[in-house]
């Protein structure tokens, strides 16, 4: 799979050119900036996500990750600077196409935010109903099939979160996360909390349904087994920046320090021997 290009270069006293209509990505960043306050997060992001590809976003604890990701999704407005999902311009969106374009993308959130008090069932169903879709035959028949996808047996629908062990938490928000069938699926650190071969097995799941469904990734992980196996690119926060981004391989030689600390501590010397990145 082909790299998109990655921009750092700083801002441009041009102005920021709409997508064409035959731009493929779906995600688009261009020189954002964002701050809370007098507190700087990011300054002059810029990237880009094509159809089908699987970013991973890596970072120190704080240096706005999980931000940055929520204005992908039209979630946060950065300070300054464009971003464009599906080939549409965010700033000044319209609510009722920000509201279809939030129905194109998934979310896994970190440790799976399902529902308490709702069995799984509910939880799953829970988009369909919030998007007032009555027919509760197909409702079922939607919940089961993606449930089945996500290797969980008719029985787990009634099951409430508390009675799920940690793999199957994940399984369960996976399964709401994909339920509109969505084209993007955003997940935050998706591995974490389980044990190793339950992490294992639930990366090779996202990697089967990847293969099947052509949805694009965009991830946040600390996770290196996830970022050798699943990803296509790896984008790397730090210092406020986008330091690095591109294939695993590249950014294995980026000399920051944060890169070199990361990526060529002992265990991820054997985590990327075992991969022959």
């Amino acid at each position: 799979m082909n790299a998109s290009p990655v921009s750092a270069s700083p801002v441009s006293a041009s102005p920021i050119s709409a997508p064409s209509m035959g731009d493929l990505a779906v995600i688009r960043m261009e020189h954002v900036w964002t701050r809370f306050g007098d507190t700087l997060v990011h300054q002059d992001v810029s990237l880009t996500l094509a159809r089908g590809e699987i970013l991973g976003i890596v970072g120190a604890s704080g240096c706005g990750k999980t931000v940055l990701v929520r204005e992908m999704l039209a979630l946060q407005e950065p300070t300054e600077g464009e971003v464009w999902l599906f080939g549409e311009r965010l700033r000044g969106i319209a609510p009722a196409l920000e509201k279809e374009l939030h129905n194109r993308s998934g979310v896994l959130f970190q440790g799976g935010a399902l529902f308490s008090a709702l069995p799984v069932f509910d939880n799953v169903a829970f988009p369909l109903r919030e998007q007032r879709f009555l027919d509760e035959e197909w409702i079922r028949h939607l919940v089961l099939m993606k449930l089945a996808m996500v290797g969980l047996a008719p029985e787990a629908a009634m099951l409430l979160p508390a009675e799920l062990s940690g793999g199957m938490v994940k399984r369960a928000a996976l399964a709401r996360a994909l339920i509109l069938e969505p084209e993007l699926l955003c997940l935050d650190e998706p591995t974490s909390g389980l044990d190793p071969v339950t992490s294992e097995m639930f990366i090779s799941l996202l990697a089967d349904l990847h293969r099947v469904l052509g949805f694009t990734i965009v991830l946040v992980t600390h996770d290196m087994d996830t970022l050798r196996d699943l990803c296509t690119r790896v984008a790397i926060l730090a210092d406020q920046r986008l330091v690095a981004c591109g294939p695993l391989e590249e950014v294995l030689a980026c000399g920051h320090p944060f890169v070199h600390d990361f990526f060529h501590g002992k265990r991820a010397r054997r985590v990327f021997a075992a991969g022959a990145v």
